[in-house]
């Protein structure tokens, strides 16, 4: 441990533990969306999604930055977010999934939910899901934000299959997904625009039930642009120092 102060080291131990219960609470949010859920309070689980999202888009600066690492060291913190990005990203919109009206056909609401618990599982517990040099690799898991944009479109229930089953599939294709927040390639042009997007899904999300559809077609050129970004060949990806999640 790097030599402080014993003032200074109480101080860095009780922000590192703070930001581990910072990352903890997405499983609080994520309980609140699945009672939500099942109350069928849309924009209620909507709002605790959200703030699982946020909480889990911030964590991993607040790691690095209070260097959990060294002064918390007694929990592993990619594992503490790797346990609550299944929970948020893939149980939660799995009751989502199954709960929500007409969001599969008839009959394949339950078979949705499970496919997608079950690739996950896969998906999350390869060697290297997260890459040495920080990449996704497969598709990495955004259902939480596949259930928000099919609720908000009212895409037609086979449309939605057919999407559900091709980014199943993804899962099992090793493309590798650009990690926003630990990239090198771009990475300024990608955090801004990563941020951009997320202010404005959440602020047309935060209008349900009454969501521009507007709002939801224009951030699709976030989702191209990152798609895009992913594809391009890149020698390297210069590593992030220290990682939380």
């Amino acid at each position: 441990m790097k030599s402080v102060q014993p003032k200074n080291l109480w101080i860095r131990r009780t922000l590192a533990w703070g930001v581990h219960l910072f990352t903890a609470s997405g499983a609080v949010w994520g309980f609140l969306a699945l009672l939500a859920i099942f109350e069928g309070q849309w924009r209620a689980a909507i709002l605790w999604m959200v703030l699982a999202m946020l909480v889990d888009g911030f964590d991993g600066m607040l790691a690095r930055w209070a260097d959990v690492k060294t002064y918390a060291r007694g929990i592993d913190g990619a594992l503490l977010d790797n346990i609550l990005d299944y929970f948020n990203y893939v149980i939660v919109p799995a009751l989502f999934l199954y709960k929500a009206p007409e969001m599969l056909p008839y009959g394949f609401t339950l078979l949705g939910a499970v496919s997608i618990l079950l690739t996950s599982a896969y998906q999350f517990t390869q060697a290297d899901a997260k890459t040495d040099d920080h990449f996704f690799k497969g598709f990495p898991s955004y259902w939480n934000v596949m259930v928000l944009y099919m609720l908000i479109l009212h895409s037609n229930p086979w449309v939605n299959l057919g999407f559900l089953i091709f980014f199943n599939i993804l899962v099992f294709v090793p493309v590798k997904y650009i990690y926003p927040s630990r990239t090198s390639f771009l990475r300024k042009l990608t955090l801004t625009l990563t941020y951009i997007y997320s202010a404005f899904g959440i602020w047309g999300l935060m209008q349900y039930p009454n969501v521009p559809k507007w709002v939801a077609w224009v951030s699709f050129l976030y989702v191209g642009y990152y798609i895009v970004i992913s594809l391009i060949p890149k020698k390297s990806n210069v590593l992030v120092p220290g990682d939380a999640g």
